[in-house]
């Protein structure tokens, strides 16, 4: 069984009327909708940290990706979509390739 943590929060009156209109929406409870959009939000936060770590020279991008739980493929589209800097030579794409062959075959 998954362990699972009750966390509290003082949220602002507009952001609950906002919860609501998604909870009325999508039919679900409160737990339901504001984990649902917390992994996006946590999701989201990850991408961009990671592809910054990447961008600033701090990690491969094949780190960054497996950090996120993204592909190699996904996260090369998320730092092109996000016009970072890339820090890639041929030696980095032997790597990561290395990397990702490595993983499949454990």
């Amino acid at each position: 069984m998954k362990k699972e943590y009750v966390v509290g929060s003082r949220l602002p009156e507009n952001l609950v009327r906002d919860l609501e209109m998604i909870e009325n929406l999508e039919q679900t409870d409160r737990s339901t909708t504001v984990r649902k959009l917390l992994y996006s939000a946590v999701g989201e936060w990850k991408r961009d940290h990671f592809a910054r770590q990447y961008a600033a020279g701090k990690m491969s991008l094949a780190r960054a990706a497996e950090e996120v739980g993204a592909s190699l493929w996904e996260m090369m589209d998320y730092v092109r979509q996000q016009k970072l800097p890339t820090q890639y030579d041929a030696d980095d794409l032997k790597k990561d390739l290395d990397a990702v062959l490595a993983r499949r075959r454990g």
